[in-house]
């Protein structure tokens, strides 16, 4: 089985839909968009 095959079936499951809610959650959450735009910035500008 590959990786991205282990990955897709883990998401599938209960505990990987528990992590799915919980990652939307928290990107829902203001201090972490400015967070991720901050990265996204730093990574852009490196290239």
């Amino acid at each position: 089985m590959s990786l991205f095959q282990r990955i897709s079936t883990f998401l599938r499951s209960p505990k990987g839909q528990q992590l799915v809610a919980r990652g939307r959650r928290e990107l829902a959450k203001p201090e972490n968009q400015r967070k991720l735009k901050g990265l996204a910035a730093k990574l852009s500008h490196r290239r």
